[in-house]
């Protein structure tokens, strides 16, 4: 029976296009490694994780360019991808061994015209650990998707675990949901696109710089730096947002804008942001690739306040949300003719909503966590993530930032991440000051991270750090990262002097650890 090839979407195209460069090809996986802690059955968790790569048309997709027709297309007609168990106790690996396995599994890429563009291993660690990893190929798979068939999987374990049929939902085939659109229409939206956008910058001022040669050798390494704006000023960020009509996206590109023009000269930024794409009404529950890249322009003038700059990004992601559907590779023909970097083709910063699922649910009696990933490929030179994290101090604004390892000063990033959560507590207190007149500066011992930035930065200072990326954990011993007596003496006089606290050496000595000292420094003072 011959194979029907099914043309791929613009989007489709530009990953394949991408998947060719083998700079970018580590970039375009799509790695989830969860870690349960419980009673796991494993032979039924590879089993569903099988039927689930082998339910879905997407993840059996080969592609391949027609050279007569002129377009990437895909069959649907291949075998799914495996799904395996590794024991890794019983095969006597090390953790060293475990995480090697692990970063080869995220880091090795697919063969699309050869290879199925999902596969998945389970990893008994042992009896109370396992791991899961799913890895697929950004061409068939995005972020809504991603989430989709980690929750299929959990659901099928746990039917098959009870003797019972799991009540999936029967989606259409991807390609019968993709709405198409004649030549002069695209054109005709591409040049009032361009119209908006045009004049902008296509460069950021960015507060870092990269090193050279990063490009040239390797697919780009990334690592991700994280802070929470507290309970109280999160409320008021979120109550300012709503009267302006914006969402937690809306208030991030604020944000953003505003944290990069305090930083720099530069007043007009271009942010690009994913945009799901699932504009048909039956795309809902179909696993496959929707999403776009869309482009949004920010500006704001020396007496932009932060509830008119507030106002400004709800308008800019209201224009992009409209023209969402336009295609990247033509704007950026158009507006960035002269660039020398396959991607990103329009700006260095991205900026987007993170909906993944923080704590997945297997079953009753055992408990998940996504794992960071390591590796972690970026696209982008900054690329910062919003959302509202439920913790026990109530709801809380997390901002973290993907950036390149090779940045010629890691202090920048952190810097840059402490920046941009003071814009958050600005705008929650004082959102009718303008943005670039920022109040004097002093350490809010109130603030759980400003007391973890605090104890980390003397820290940095008395063991001779130069790069955060050397920073040890926030709950190893001051004794334990190379600190001895003498160099806690220094360390009770250089933290006595940054926090206005009088703190005494047997203090430190009990509280040895970062985040023991901070919070020690949450204590009033008389209590000391």
């Amino acid at each position: 029976m011959l194979s029907v090839w099914y043309p791929a979407t613009r989007m489709q195209q530009g990953l394949w296009v991408l998947d060719r460069d083998e700079l970018q090809r580590p970039t375009q996986l799509v790695p989830s490694v969860v870690e349960f802690t419980g009673e796991v059955d494993h032979g039924q968790l590879v089993e569903a994780a099988r039927l689930t790569l082998a339910r879905h048309p997407s993840l059996r997709a080969r592609f391949r360019f027609d050279l007569k027709g002129r377009r990437v297309e895909y069959s649907t007609d291949g075998e799914p991808g495996e799904a395996l168990l590794r024991d890794a106790e019983a095969e006597g690996l090390t953790g060293a061994e475990v995480d090697a396995y692990v970063r080869k599994l995220c880091g090795t890429p697919f063969d699309l015209a050869v290879d199925a563009p999902a596969r998945a291993v389970v990893v008994r660690l042992d009896a109370r650990r396992t791991l899961l990893v799913l890895v697929s190929h950004h061409i068939v798979v995005d972020g809504l998707s991603r989430t989709m068939l980690l929750e299929e999987i959990f659901t099928v374990y746990r039917a098959r675990l009870a003797g019972t049929t799991p009540e999936l939902s029967d989606p259409p085939h991807p390609a019968s949901v993709v709405d198409a659109r004649t030549p002069e229409e695209i054109a005709a939206q591409v040049d009032e696109v361009v119209e908006r956008l045009k004049g902008a910058p296509v460069d950021v001022a960015l507060p870092f710089e990269r090193g050279a040669g990063d490009d040239l050798e390797a697919a780009p390494l990334g690592a991700t730096v994280t802070t929470r704006l507290d309970a109280d000023r999160t409320a008021k960020a979120l109550a300012v947002a709503a009267e302006e009509g914006c969402t937690t996206f809306m208030l991030g590109v604020a944000l953003l804008a505003g944290t990069l023009a305090r930083g720099s000269g530069q007043r007009d930024f271009l942010i690009a942001f994913a945009w799901p794409g699932r504009d048909h009404p039956d795309a809902g529950d179909v696993i496959g690739m929707f999403i776009t890249t869309v482009v949004l322009r920010i500006s704001l003038e020396p007496d932009t306040g932060w509830r008119e700059l507030l106002g400004n990004a709800r308008i800019a992601a209201m224009e992009a949300f409209m023209d969402a559907d336009v295609p990247l590779d033509a704007l950026a023909a158009r507006l960035n003719p002269d660039r020398t970097r396959i991607w990103p083709p329009l700006t260095p910063v991205l900026l987007n909503l993170d909906d993944a699922p923080h704590t997945p649910v297997l079953a009753p009696g055992v408990t998940g966590r996504l794992r960071p990933l390591d590796p972690l490929y970026v696209k982008y030179d900054l690329a910062a993530f919003v959302r509202i994290a439920d913790t026990a101090e109530g709801r809380q604004l997390e901002l973290s930032l993907d950036h390149p390892t090779d940045v010629t000063d890691h202090s920048a990033v952190s810097a840059f991440l402490t920046d941009l959560r003071r814009s958050a507590a600005d705008l929650a207190t004082s959102p009718e000051e303008p943005v670039l007149e920022q109040p004097a500066r002093t350490i809010d011992l109130d603030d759980p991270e400003e007391r973890l930035d605090l104890v980390r930065s003397v820290w940095r200072e008395v063991l001779g750090l130069e790069d955060t990326a050397d920073d040890p954990d926030d709950d190893i011993s001051f004794f334990e990262s190379g600190g001895d007596s003498l160099l806690l003496v220094v360390l009770v006089e250089r933290l006595s002097q940054a926090s206005g606290r009088t703190l005494r050496t047997i203090d430190l000595f009990r509280s040895a650890t970062v985040s023991g000292q901070a919070d020690l420094l949450a204590k009033p003072a008389e209590a000391l």
